[in-house]
């Protein structure tokens, strides 16, 4: 087995002290057809708050590489990982794998484990007894450049 080297990830703390605060629009945009203009309040958010269920266990990461595109994750996306999450079937996960890092779906089969690339491109790999796996965390949003 052996992980793509080019599938790197940086990791970051949210900094929840930060006193940065970016204007909110609760009311939302349509995205079918346009409605008439609202009256509508403003309101600041705190991304590292609004993204984070459980702070001190959540984490940002920067993927490098494109084994998850078909799950929507590029290169240079930005993870929200949550470490205290317990993962599951179909999770996405960040794993460390024999001293490597990765993002991955989990697949659980009877009496296998197989972290799954969303590229055909790619092969899932298939943990065994031989292999170190710690589950990081789990992926619970995707923040992107479009």
């Amino acid at each position: 087995m052996s992980l793509k080297k080019n599938q790197k990830l940086t990791f970051f703390v949210p900094n929840f002290a930060s006193e940065l605060r970016i204007p909110y629009i609760k009311e939302g945009v349509s995205a079918g057809f346009p409605s008439p203009a609202a009256d509508f309040s403003e309101n600041n958010i705190d991304l590292n708050k609004e993204l984070s269920e459980n702070p001190l266990a959540t984490f940002y990461i920067k993927v490098k590489g494109n084994s998850m595109i078909e799950a929507g994750i590029n290169d240079k996306d930005v993870l929200v990982v949550d470490r205290s999450l317990e993962p599951r079937d179909n999770k996405i996960a960040i794993c460390f794998v024999d001293g490597e890092f990765t993002v991955k779906r989990i697949k659980l089969e009877k009496d296998c484990l197989y972290l799954m690339p969303e590229n055909p491109n790619y092969k899932p790999i298939k943990i065994n007894e031989e292999n170190q796996l710690i589950i990081w965390g789990i992926v619970t949003y995707v923040i992107k450049a479009l």
